[in-house]
């Protein structure tokens, strides 16, 4: 099952194409729905204060995660395992993140 701050090839549904997504969730329970939060890495960039580049060898350098496209999904939609995002980066999109919600709560 993939873990908070790993990153995954997830299928979105956009444009017929799995793309990286960074996963959001914690473990969770067999009561519970088989779902995991991601945020989607795009490399279609528009400069936005949305987009959070960060520094990961298995990610394109030009390329950042979309924190508007969050979203939830079945476990099942996460294919293949990229790699694990370093702390500093997590607390950096995470924190990006926050900011967001409480602008839009």
């Amino acid at each position: 099952m993939p873990n908070r701050g790993e990153v995954w090839y997830v299928d979105l549904g956009f444009a017929a194409k799995r793309r990286p997504a960074l996963i959001l969730n914690r473990e969770y329970g067999d009561n519970d729905r088989a779902l995991i939060t991601v945020i989607p890495y795009t490399t279609s960039l528009r400069n936005s204060e949305f987009e959070v580049p960060v520094n990961a060898h298995f990610l394109s350098s030009s390329g950042a995660f979309l924190i508007q496209g969050i979203t939830s999904t079945a476990v099942a939609h996460a294919e293949s395992f990229i790699g694990i995002l370093p702390q500093s980066e997590l607390s950096k999109v995470e924190s990006k993140l926050r900011d967001w919600l409480s602008l839009n709560s």
